[in-house]
């Protein structure tokens, strides 16, 4: 699969590096990374350059945004064709977190396995059900492929990306629980954590949401802002640590989950029967500079339930199915949730939203030998 240069010492290993909504990194092949965890992640972090805060040594972005892997297999899963488990690269410490999702780089996962012919195209579209490892998800990705080749040119735009591409359709089932196994960890759509009001709540991303107001802040300031605000960040962190316990989820100190949003009255206006709700969505140590999507699939689940503190913020829409407009630092970006059941007993039956994606580069990242482990080398040769 990739020879180890002698002469270098170093490893060259098949990449790929896309764009996925607002996010990018590199593709792996699962077969081509080291199958002994620890020596993977080694690799992982020499590749993207960790630690260091300008990821000078590898081709990591710099930012927690850019610093994200997918690493991709055939699947196992019944119902689906494509094994995506996502990685968050630490960009400062020696982390490779594999607790999260990312539906950004999801957006990506499908061109991506056409491209490399794990999934074969037909015309005018794919669609490619993808299974995504890290919270037991099943995705089905509508990729755009006139001709049987995959189009990234389009008239779609989402926040945060420059331009328009084709659109990429993402369709979500089996997002409740994928963490803690339970819509609700806590066992209530509301908790008071160190004085405040929080929604801990497990939908295609767990997360802790908690009004912005309750914290001092308007809920509108840019990223930079918050990013400053580090007694903020210190405020709501120790609440996150006390969710965490509370979520089932232990102790969650060096954990990029669950994620933290900080909720406000929407300033702008609602789809018809759906709802609109301005929301800064922390990662956790700082603030996102548009929005996660299962990160607003969460929020907009939490504006669909009853009891909820979105819902007591915006006023839950009436019916099982509505567009839920996120307003993020960058923008907006809409998802449609749909809902089973009613009253106390009422659930999260799916979600969808649009997103785009770009193949940037093809090719091989060079990391030292040292990296995979005497006991894995056979692999690389």
């Amino acid at each position: 699969m990739r020879n180890l240069l002698k002469r270098t010492g170093q490893i060259a290993v098949p990449c790929i590096l896309m764009r996925g909504g607002t996010s990018k990194g590199p593709f792996f092949l699962a077969d081509d990374l080291p199958d002994e965890p620890a020596a993977r992640e080694r690799v992982l972090l020499a590749a993207m350059g960790s630690p260091d805060v300008r990821q000078i040594d590898g081709i990591g972005g710099a930012d927690t945004l850019t610093s994200k892997i997918a690493i991709i297999s055939k699947s196992k899963h019944p119902d689906a064709e494509i094994d995506y488990l996502f990685a968050q690269c630490s960009v400062d410490r020696p982390v490779v977190d594999f607790s999260p999702n990312c539906g950004n780089m999801l957006a990506a996962v499908g061109p991506y396995a056409i491209e490399t012919g794990l999934v074969a195209a037909c015309s005018p579209q794919t669609r490619v059900r993808i299974h995504n490892v890290n919270t037991g998800a099943v995705i089905t990705a509508t990729v755009q492929t006139p001709d049987g080749v995959v189009n990234y040119e389009g008239e779609a735009s989402i926040n945060g990306v420059p331009g328009t591409a084709a659109p990429v359709y993402l369709e979500f089932s089996s997002i409740v629980g994928g963490k803690t196994g339970r819509l609700f960890p806590t066992g209530r759509p509301l908790d008071v954590i160190d004085g405040i009001e929080a929604t801990c709540i497990d939908v295609a991303m767990p997360m802790v949401l908690m009004r912005a107001a309750d914290f001092g802040i308007t809920g509108y300031e840019t990223k930079p802002e918050l990013d400053a605000n580090t007694a903020l960040i210190a405020k709501f962190e120790a609440i996150r640590r006390k969710a965490g316990e509370m979520m089932g989820m232990g102790d969650v100190s060096e954990k990029v989950v669950p994620k933290v949003g900080l909720l406000a009255p929407a300033r702008g206006t609602a789809p018809e029967g759906g709802a609109a709700i301005a929301s800064r969505y922390f990662v956790p140590w700082n603030c996102h500079a548009a929005h996660a999507v299962t990160g607003a699939l969460c929020v907009g689940s939490a504006v669909m339930l009853p009891g909820t503190l979105a819902g007591s913020i915006v006023g839950a829409p009436k019916g099982p199915f509505a567009d839920i407009v996120i307003e993020h630092p960058s923008g907006t970006l809409g998802v449609a949730v749909r809902t089973a059941g009613e009253g106390a007993s009422m659930t999260i039956a799916g979600g969808s939203f649009l997103r785009t994606a770009r193949l940037l580069f093809a090719g091989e990242v060079f990391v030292p030998a040292s990296t995979w482990g005497e006991a894995k080398l056979e692999k690389a040769a």
